[in-house]
């Protein structure tokens, strides 16, 4: 079987997906195009072999619909040569476009493939393509489908972890970020985002608040108690998971990842077309992974799917130099450090979601360039990326520095 090789990542700044955010004026598919130029030009890339254009997007309608990488493709000048598909595994979508290139690479089928992902939160409002799985009523009843707020409310109250532990989470989180973008470490692979005149609009991530503390967090009210009460969503939970007797309620805007735009984008190949194309490679891919989880409690599948991972790669946990865990609730990473055995120092060493946002789509291969870059900059060699997934997935990808 073929290596698939990393030869570069590029990420855009995330924007507050508000009206009122910085990058509420650009589209999803110039965000996505400013990733795809970035690339070339970094890489003096011949397009003529690039074959395809992987692109996770989880909201697929409107200007982020009908295939966005073919269309972004075409609209960063690419060679006619290059197809492209849009994906969708929720969260995961950005490091399930990494994975579906890989496996295109090793098998020998495919030499050089761009995937990643793009999400503009601000113009295309998540859950604006409709979902039967939270909206069915005999899919919620039969199933016991909970939105992921009560998900993440029930892995904390069903395993014990408290307001304060979570906040404290968040706060480590947005002092990381802070310090990453104080020392400069995402600049290898920040693309600033300019207007049609070529002005830069946004040049670093947007969210982040180098000075939240316990106090401020203290303050906001529980984002999903009302939702668990009034809507049932807390008895359907319990119903199936009766050892929780009561619900709590300890996750806010605050401990939870920030609804952001932003585009990625990797550029995957074999070392055959590194060779061809004096492209360096700067790490290859171990192995990857994706499972399924019962789908009331959602978000607990990121450490099974490491374990798939570690497994597939004959790899031990204790191999892992870094881990970057998407942090869409707090209780996610916390839960997956004690669930592995994994100390924080090794974990989101520059901060997070929680900090710096989720633009869902966009999200894995994102994570993916944070770890690449981390590994080069402290002379370290493996890192690990996983994601929890909605409807109860998760997803995971060793790389290791080359």
């Amino acid at each position: 079987m073929a290596e698939a090789f990393i030869f570069d990542a590029v990420r855009t700044p995330r924007g507050k997906g508000k009206k009122d955010g910085t990058l509420h004026e650009v589209p999803a598919l110039r965000l996505l195009t400013t990733t795809f130029n970035a690339i070339r030009e970094r890489n003096n890339l011949d397009t003529s072999y690039v074959e395809d254009a992987i692109i996770g997007c989880v909201t697929q309608v409107a200007e982020q619909g009908s295939d966005i990488a073919k269309t972004a493709a075409i609209a960063a000048g690419y060679s006619n040569n290059t197809a492209g598909v849009s994906l969708n595994r929720y969260c995961g979508s950005g490091l399930e476009a990494i994975n579906q290139a890989s496996a295109y690479i090793m098998s020998g089928f495919t030499d050089l493939i761009v995937a990643g992902g793009v999400e503009s939160m601000s113009r295309v409002q998540m859950g604006a393509d409709g979902f039967a799985l939270f909206s069915d009523p005999n899919m919620i009843l039969k199933h016991h489908i909970v939105p992921q707020g009560i998900s993440a409310d029930l892995i904390a109250t069903k395993y014990g972890y408290g307001r304060a532990q979570l906040d404290a989470f968040a706060v480590e989180s947005h002092s990381r970020a802070a310090l990453a973008w104080e020392e400069g470490r995402f600049n290898k692979s920040i693309v600033a985002v300019k207007d049609i005149n070529g002005i830069t609009i946004l040049d670093r991530d947007e969210m982040v608040r180098a000075d939240t503390n316990i106090q401020k967090l203290s303050s906001i009210k529980p984002a999903f108690e009302m939702m668990g009460a009034m809507g049932g969503y807390d008895s359907v939970a319990i119903q199936r998971y009766p050892e929780v007797e009561t619900m709590l309620h300890p996750h806010h805007a605050g401990n939870s990842s920030g609804i952001v735009d932003g585009a990625s984008l990797v550029l995957i190949g074999s070392k055959k077309i590194g060779n061809k194309l004096n492209l360096k490679p700067r790490a290859r891919i171990r192995s990857f992974a994706v499972v399924g989880a019962e789908p009331t409690i959602m978000l607990t599948a990121p450490g099974p799917a490491s374990i798939k991972a570690l497994k597939k790669a004959k790899m031990n946990v204790s191999d892992i130099d870094l881990f970057e865990i998407n942090e869409a609730f707090a209780v996610v990473p916390m839960r997956f450090m004690e669930e592995m055995n994994v100390s924080a120092d090794k974990v989101n060493v520059n901060g997070g979601a929680i900090a710096m946002g989720h633009p869902l789509g966009a999200t894995g291969a994102m994570l993916i360039g944070t770890i690449l870059d981390e590994l080069e900059r402290t002379n370290k060699q493996t890192g690990l990326v996983t994601l929890c997934v909605g409807g109860g997935m998760g997803i995971a990808t060793i790389i290791e520095r080359v």
